[in-house]
C-alpha cells in the first residue's frame, strides 16, 4: 500500500484509522492521541496511488463509486470527522504542500466566472430540480446558513431568524428600491417585500429558482412590488437604495471580486447600503476542494477575509459593520443532512445510489469544515458614506424585535 501508508502515518495524529486493503490486510495508523476510531475498506488497489496524490478528490470519488466503505460500526461521518481534525497534518506532508502550492497558482482558471460561464456553473448545481431541494431544505427553501438563537430552534425558526437579522441590518425606509443579487428561491426578497413598503428586484442565474420565486410572489399577492429576473447582476444599470446578497458571493471567484464590488458601488445610490452574507474562512488564501469544484460547485471559492477586505478597500466602500457566524452553518448542515437521510430512498428513486453518496459526502464534509475546520459565515455591511446607517448597533437589535412582533401579527413564518 506504499506510498499511501507513508502519508497516512504522518496524517493520522488524532484518533485511529484502520485500513483494510484490497487483499484483506489490515493497516493501523494513528492512535497516539484520542479521536475518532474508523475502520475503512478499500476494494480497488489503484486507490493507493490516487489517494496519495489527491486525497480529497480521490476519497470523494471512491465513496461515490462504492470502492471505499466503512466497517465495524464506522460511518462516513466518522471518517470525515477524522479527516477534518487531522487536516493540518495532511497539509504539512511534503508532497501535499507542493501540490497545494501548484493548485493556488491555477486559482484564476479554477474560479473563472465570466458572464455566460457563470450561468452554466450555477445551473450545474441549482437546476437539478426544485423537488430535490424540497426534500431537505426548510419550507421556504433557503439554501444558506441559518441563524440559531437557541439550540432548540427548528430549521424553519433559524432560517426566519436569519431573514430578520439581515433585514434589520439593511435599515429599510419606505419607498426604497432594493436589489437581491443571487436571490435563490426568493425568500429573502419576499420577506423584505412583506415587512416594509419597498420594491424589490431579485436576480438569479437559475431558471428553476427564478420560476418558483415569481410563483411565490404571485401567491402572496406582492408580485407588483417583488419580482425576479433571470439576469446577471453585471448587466444591471439602474441604482438601488439597498442591495442584499445571500450565499452568492462564493460563486463570484476571487479574481472577480474587484468587478463585483465596483458594480456594487455603481449600483448603490449615494446613501445606499449593502449587506453581504457569505461563506469565508479564517485561514490564509487558498483554493477550493478539488472534489467540491468538480462535483458540486464549479468555479466556487470561499474567500479568506483578507481577500474580501482588499477588494472592498480598492473600490471606495465603507465597511460599516461586520459580524461572524461561526457555528451556525455547521448546525444548518446537520439539519439538512438529517432531512436528506430521512428522504434518502426518495432521492435514490429520483436519481441513483451514486448521487445519494455524492450528496452525503458533500453535506457531511461541509458540516465538518464549519465544525472543526476554518470555515465561517460573515455579514459585511457596506456603504458609500460612513454615516449611511446609525453609528451605534442598537438599531439592529431594536429592528429585529419590531420585525418579530410584526411577523406574529401578520402570520409570517408560522
Amino acid at each position: 500500500m506504499f506510498p499511501l501508508s507513508n502519508m497516512l502515518k504522518s496524517f493520522v495524529r488524532l484518533g485511529t484509522l484502520k485500513v483494510i486493503d484490497a487483499e484483506g490486510k489490515v493497516h493501523v495508523f494513528g492512535g497516539r492521541q484520542p479521536g475518532p476510531d474508523v475502520t475503512m475498506r478499500l476494494t480497488d488497489p489503484t486507490l493507493y496511488r490516487s489517494l496519495f496524490f489527491n486525497p480529497e478528490l480521490a476519497a470523494g470519488e471512491a465513496y461515490m463509486d462504492g470502492r471505499m466503505s466503512f466497517e465495524n460500526g464506522s460511518t462516513l461521518r466518522d471518517f470525515l470527522t477524522l479527516f477534518s481534525v487531522n487536516r493540518l497534518s495532511l497539509g504539512s506532508y511534503p508532497l501535499q504542500k507542493v501540490l497545494r502550492t501548484a493548485s493556488r497558482g491555477l486559482k484564476r482558471f479554477q474560479q473563472a466566472n465570466p458572464i455566460g460561464k457563470a450561468q452554466k456553473n450555477v445551473a450545474h448545481h441549482y437546476d437539478i430540480g426544485n423537488d430535490f431541494y424540497k426534500l431537505f431544505l426548510d419550507k421556504g427553501m433557503q439554501y444558506s446558513c441559518a441563524y440559531f438563537q437557541s439550540d432548540d430552534d427548528t430549521l424553519e425558526e433559524a432560517q426566519q431568524n436569519k431573514l430578520r437579522l439581515i433585514a434589520s441590518k439593511l435599515d429599510l425606509k419606505p419607498g426604497q428600491k432594493i436589489l437581491d443579487i443571487g436571490s435563490g428561491w426568493g425568500d429573502m426578497a419576499l420577506y423584505l417585500g412583506r415587512m416594509a413598503d419597498v420594491k424589490v428586484l431579485g436576480v438569479t442565474l437559475s431558471k428553476e429558482q427564478c420560476k418558483l420565486a415569481n410563483e411565490k410572489a404571485k401567491a402572496l399577492g406582492i408580485a407588483d412590488r417583488v419580482r425576479f429576473e433571470l439576469r446577471d447582476y453585471r448587466d444591471l444599470t439602474e441604482r438601488f437604495d439597498r442591495i442584499v446578497s445571500v450565499g452568492m458571493f462564493e460563486h463570484v471567484g476571487v479574481h472577480h471580486y474587484g468587478e463585483f464590488f465596483a458594480k456594487v458601488n455603481a449600483l448603490l445610490t449615494d446613501t445606499g447600503v449593502m449587506l453581504l452574507h457569505s461563506i469565508g474562512h479564517m485561514s490564509p488564501p487558498g483554493t477550493a476542494s478539488p472534489w467540491l469544484r468538480k462535483y458540486i460547485f464549479p468555479g466556487a471559492y470561499s474567500p479568506a477575509l483578507s481577500e474580501v477586505f482588499t477588494a472592498v478597500e480598492q473600490n471606495s466602500l465603507w465597511v460599516t459593520d461586520c459580524e461572524f457566524l461561526r457555528l451556525h452553518y455547521a448546525k444548518t448542515l446537520a439539519h439538512w443532512e438529517s432531512r436528506f437521510q430521512a428522504n434518502r430512498a426518495k432521492v435514490a428513486e429520483m436519481y441513483d445510489e451514486r448521487f445519494c453518496r455524492m450528496w452525503e459526502f458533500y453535506l457531511i464534509s461541509a458540516e465538518m469544515m464549519f465544525r472543526t475546520g476554518s470555515q465561517l459565515v460573515f455579514h459585511m455591511q457596506l456603504a458609500k458614506k460612513r454615516d449611511a446607517v446609525p453609528i451605534v448597533r442598537d438599531y439592529i437589535t431594536d429592528t429585529q424585535r419590531a420585525y418579530a412582533k410584526l411577523e406574529a401579527e401578520r402570520g409570517i413564518g408560522s
